[in-house]
């Protein structure tokens, strides 16, 4: 009989005697399946959480409460739910992990819902933003943001800047869907007026056709959401179709001027005015020392709202590990994780007890130049921010 095998015997007769937690002889690692698109066309949400999950352990350890933390990184590509949800069940079954993380869009985080409720493991959702997803789960709890809670925001500043006609185009997704309603009530119920609203498919988006649109209506400013990586894409060509010169300001959320690609959309951004959760640009100290280390440890490449997401969610897990005691029973994590407040590098944050959500401060941005390159400077803000439903 080897050692490792006595000594499991023993500790298991122990527990049952009541001399030991029931939990204390299964010290191994405790195992988060990250999942998160690391190809495709959201690529680069996949490549900021997985670098800001990296920056967490390094800065905090790897272990917690006498257990290890040990990631296992999947990709999913980011498009196909059934891929996802395959992922999620292989994780649990196979690879035994007790905690599901990452989900890049709303599609996918939808899919592996069902599987966090019946392996009843906590599952972080750090990217996926449509209001909906924490209800498809007792399990899921968010550490992003979602689509509504940045852009009601910002329907309201419009309302009371001078800016009386609008049309709104989003991405035809749950999060679009989500922008638009909310910008739409928002709007209105501020005396705005919406000339239309345009939706654009997420595959494969041709966006010329809608933007010729737009420079027909002449509306005031035209309302923008796009997943994180096609901001780049609408920026130019509504310079190039000249709806600017047309006089049509853009106005939109933060997922079109992504910190990750403002160096790639450069003078394109200037002066766009966007509400978000996380700017690059944010003034506190600990932002500053995160984006040093973000960037030291990712070669020059600047931290973005994803990357944000997945650092607190880290935080969130370490902390609910910690008050559990190392107990990584999922319904018992959970609660542990319900109501937990912290100072975030993007300011103070906190889990709602009751929709398990994040409730943050959202910020109105406008995109200028910081030492020679292109960043998102808050000038105002609404703190306490909880999403306003749809």
């Amino acid at each position: 009989m080897t050692y490792q095998l006595k000594r499991r015997i023993l500790l298991k007769g122990a527990a049952a005697a009541g001399l030991l937690p029931s939990f204390a002889f299964a010290a191994e690692p405790l195992k988060v399946g990250l999942i998160v698109p690391m190809s495709g066309p959201f690529a680069s949400t996949g490549r900021q959480i997985e670098a800001a999950v990296k920056l967490y352990q390094q800065k905090n350890g790897d272990s917690v409460a006498g257990r290890k933390i040990e990631i296992v990184l999947k990709d999913d590509g980011g498009v196909s739910p059934d891929v996802t949800k395959r992922l999620a069940q292989e994780l649990v079954a196979r690879d035994k992990v007790r905690v599901l993380a990452g989900f890049g869009l709303t599609p996918l985080a939808l899919a592996a819902a069902p599987v966090a409720t019946q392996a009843k493991v906590p599952m972080i959702v750090m990217a996926a933003a449509t209001s909906i997803i924490p209800q498809r789960s007792p399990f899921i709890v968010r550490t992003g943001f979602t689509l509504a809670q940045v852009t009601a925001p910002l329907a309201d500043w419009a309302a009371k800047n001078r800016i009386g006609r609008v049309m709104t185009f989003v991405a035809d997704y749950g999060p679009g869907l989500d922008a638009e309603k909310v910008f739409v009530k928002r709007f209105t119920a501020g005396g705005g007026k919406v000339l239309d609203s345009l939706r654009s498919p997420l595959r494969n988006p041709d966006y010329a056709p809608f933007l010729a649109r737009v420079k027909d209506a002449k509306p005031d400013a035209l309302f923008v959401f796009v997943p994180s990586g096609e901001g780049a894409a609408v920026l130019k060509q509504f310079n190039d179709r000249g709806l600017g010169t047309a006089g049509i300001r853009l106005i939109c959320t933060g997922d079109v001027l992504d910190d990750d690609l403002m160096t790639g959309i450069g003078a394109a951004a200037n002066g766009v005015v966007s509400s978000h959760h996380y700017s690059a640009a944010h003034p506190s100290a600990e932002n500053k020392a995160y984006v040093n280390a973000f960037m030291a440890a990712n070669k020059g490449m600047r931290p973005n709202f994803h990357s944000v997401g997945a650092y607190d969610g880290m935080h969130l897990l370490y902390q609910a590990l910690a008050k559990a005691g190392g107990d990584a029973d999922g319904a018992r994590l959970v609660a542990a994780m319900k109501g937990m407040a912290w100072n975030s590098v993007r300011g103070p944050v906190r889990i709602d007890a009751g929709s398990r959500d994040i409730v943050q401060t959202v910020y109105i941005r406008k995109a200028a130049q910081v030492d020679g390159a292109m960043f998102n400077v808050e000038f105002d803000k609404v703190d306490n921010f909880a999403d306003p439903g749809v």
